[in-house]
């Protein structure tokens, strides 16, 4: 077996390892051990499938595996998607005891997650992220869901995985933008929760980018172990897991606005993450350092040209919104952040205004 970090997210009965490592879908885990019932489905995609799917196919020794592809992108991950994972559930007649294993990227774990946790009330669920954004956020935490022409992530259950398994060679071939993307994700960690881990990653960030090795398994597990420790502590999203929305009120709106996939969810937040700052009781220098290291990921630092009433409304559905006032996750300082309806409307204004 090869060689791996293992990181607990402790959540009584339901904990789960996320397993970190290279090689872990040749051979280097016994995926199978964790496949309790006789057959499991594999969810994918058109682009993930031909690279990965006979791979972890091999690892599923002593399974009866079906498969189901899904079409890549964010247009697709839709109700009709998630029905038509549960159509091949029962057509190949799984019972309670089958697994759904989701092989993809951040669209695929959602989609496949929520029509694992509807299929008979929930059967279990393996997260295979194959993106960097899915491997540090959207894998690990149980959110799963579809999107709404309304809004984003509007349908969904909580549905904690069994396993996350990351393979850290999977990012070979993944594509440039979609790696600058998932940056925007690790880059939050330590903008909410590790200013150390902030500073190292100002110093890292063009090592990163060009994909050493044992740099991108220290930035995986370090944004992991502060995912799962804030998920451990409030797995509803009831208090503190909110923080981990930084960004994605003003991130979810812009997608939203410009049309699912025409910005990657990563450089939506990238761009969300400053007008958050901005509107943060933070002094100028921390704005700029946040706005430096994303523009030094490749990210984009200001918004689409959309409109400042488009983005308004998109953000009304945001799901952060209580008695319909507007919350947002707002920086104290760089490395601690909260939660508050409490901010200045004339501000939000000025925000509003970079979207035209």
């Amino acid at each position: 077996m090869a060689s791996y970090c293992s990181i607990t997210v402790d959540l009584g009965e339901r904990s789960y390892p996320i397993i970190i490592g290279s090689g872990l879908l040749a051979g280097g885990y016994d995926l199978a051990a964790s496949v309790d019932g006789p057959d499991c489905l594999v969810v994918s995609n058109e682009t993930v499938a031909p690279l990965y799917l006979d791979t972890l196919k091999s690892s599923l020794h002593g399974r009866e595996v079906a498969e189901f592809n899904l079409q890549d992108g964010e247009a697709w991950k839709t109700l009709d998607a998630s029905a038509a994972i549960v159509d091949k559930l029962v057509d190949m007649g799984a019972n309670r005891d089958t697994t759904v294993i989701a092989l993809g990227g951040g669209v695929v774990g959602d989609i496949a997650g929520f029509a694992a946790a509807c299929y008979m009330r929930g059967v279990a669920l393996i997260q295979v992220p194959t993106t960097l954004l899915a491997q540090v956020d959207s894998s690990v935490g149980g959110k799963t869901g579809v999107n709404h022409a309304r809004g984003k992530n509007l349908i969904g259950a909580f549905h904690q995985p069994r396993l996350v398994l990351i393979d850290t060679d999977t990012l070979a071939t993944l594509p440039d933008r979609e790696l600058k993307a998932g940056l925007a994700e690790v880059i939050k960690y330590g903008a909410i929760a590790d200013a150390e881990f902030l500073a190292w990653l100002e110093q890292n960030i063009d090592t990163l980018i060009a994909r050493d090795a044992d740099t991108l398994a220290h930035a995986i597990q370090r944004s992991c172990e502060i995912k799962a420790e804030i998920v451990a502590d409030d797995e509803r999203e009831t208090g503190r897991r909110a923080v981990l929305n930084f960004g994605h009120t003003f991130g979810h709106a812009i997608e939203h606005c410009v049309g699912y996939g025409e910005w990657l969810h990563g450089e939506a937040v990238a761009a969300g993450m400053i007008m958050a700052a901005k509107l943060s009781s933070i002094d100028d220098g921390s704005v700029e350092r946040l706005r430096e290291l994303i523009a030094r990921a490749g990210l984009p630092v200001a918004p689409p040209m959309v409109g400042a009433k488009q983005l308004r409304a998109a953000m009304g559905m945001d799901k952060k919104v209580q008695r319909k006032q507007l919350r947002f996750v707002l920086l104290n300082k760089l490395g601690d952040a909260h939660v508050t309806a409490e901010f200045d409307p004339a501000a939000l204004e000025d925000v509003l205004g970079a979207a035209g």
